[in-house]
């Protein structure tokens, strides 16, 4: 999770935050969890697409 917050530039109570409003996928392996891979490429092309739109 908190290699999700750096790419994300975020801190941890708004991963969670995205996590429970089902913007991101979490993975619990054991104790860990993780944030996939394609959750974290799905959202930031969701954050993207909008702003291209716009201009």
């Amino acid at each position: 999770m908190a290699s999700a917050e750096k790419v994300l530039g975020i801190g941890t109570t708004l991963l969670y935050a995205l996590v429970n409003r089902g913007e991101l996928t979490r993975v619990k392996i054991g104790r860990r969890s993780f944030i996939t891979r394609k959750s974290l490429d799905d959202y930031l092309d969701r954050l993207i697409a909008p702003a291209s739109a716009a201009e």
